[in-house]
C-alpha cells in the first residue's frame, strides 16, 4: 500500500500520514462484507424502532422491540457504530451455559475479566437469562463472528470467528486455545418493559460505560 502525503506549508518537509492499523483494516473489511447479511437479518425488527439521525450520530440509547424475536433467533442492531447481537436463548442453550464439561473448555467461564457491567457478571452474562446482549466484535482482531446457535454434544451453540478460528459460547465467553484473549463485551443496557430493550442505558443505580472494558 503506497504511503500518502499531505501538502506542507511553504518551506516545510512533507510528513507521511499514519497508516491504518491492521485491527482497523480487518474490522472495516469484515463489516463491509457482512453488511448485507446483517441488514437482511435485522431489518424486520430495527425498522420498527426508526431512531432519529441525531440520536444515531450522538451514540445515544437505542430502544429495541424484542417482542417478535423467537427462541433461538438472533437480531443485529447498530449502536455507536458497532454491531450488537441480541439473542433469544432457548432453554436448551441456557442449560448448556451451565454444563460443567463445557465450562472446562472456556478461558474465563466466571467472567472475571472486565468485559461486562457488574449486573451482567453472572452465569448468563445478562440481565435476563433468556436474552443475550453482546458487542459483536471478536476480541482478537476486530472481526465479526458468525452466529452458530445449534447445540450438540460438542458445541453449546455460540459464535465462530471464521477469520482466525476464535470461538465463543452463547454468553459470549471465549473458548480456550483460540486467538481471542477475552469474552465478547456486554454493552450497558436494560429493559424498559417486557418487550423493549434499551441499549446504552444502565439499570437504575448502576453506572457502566463500554469504554470501561478491557478490550473492545
Amino acid at each position: 500500500m503506497p504511503v500518502q502525503y499531505t501538502v506542507p506549508p511553504a518551506g516545510e518537509k512533507a510528513a507521511p500520514s499514519p497508516p491504518a492499523t491492521r485491527r482497523e483494516f480487518l474490522y472495516l473489511a469484515t463489516a463491509a462484507t457482512t453488511a448485507i447479511g446483517i441488514a437482511s437479518l435485522a431489518w424486520p425488527f430495527v425498522d420498527q424502532m426508526n431512531p432519529s439521525a441525531d440520536v444515531i450520530a450522538a451514540g445515544g440509547p437505542v430502544t429495541v422491540d424484542i417482542s417478535k424475536v423467537e427462541p433461538g433467533q438472533q437480531i443485529v442492531v447498530t449502536w455507536r457504530g458497532r454491531p450488537i447481537f441480541i439473542v433469544h436463548r432457548t432453554p436448551e442453550a441456557l442449560a448448556a451455559l451451565k454444563s460443567p464439561s463445557m465450562l472446562d473448555r472456556l478461558r474465563d467461564p466466571q467472567s472475571q475479566a472486565l468485559q461486562q457491567p457488574p449486573y451482567a457478571k453472572n452465569w448468563s452474562r445478562s440481565v435476563k437469562p433468556e436474552f443475550a446482549v453482546l458487542v459483536g466484535i471478536c476480541t482478537h482482531l476486530g472481526c465479526i463472528p458468525s452466529y452458530r446457535p445449534t447445540v450438540t454434544a460438542d458445541w453449546p451453540g455460540g459464535y465462530l470467528c471464521q477469520c482466525h478460528g476464535s470461538k465463543y459460547d452463547l454468553a459470549g465467553r471465549v473458548f480456550r486455545n483460540v486467538p481471542a484473549p477475552y469474552n465478547l463485551p456486554v454493552p450497558p443496557y436494560g429493559f424498559e418493559n417486557d418487550t423493549s430493550l434499551v441499549i446504552g442505558d444502565n439499570p437504575q443505580g448502576s453506572a457502566f460505560a463500554l469504554e470501561d472494558v478491557n478490550q473492545l
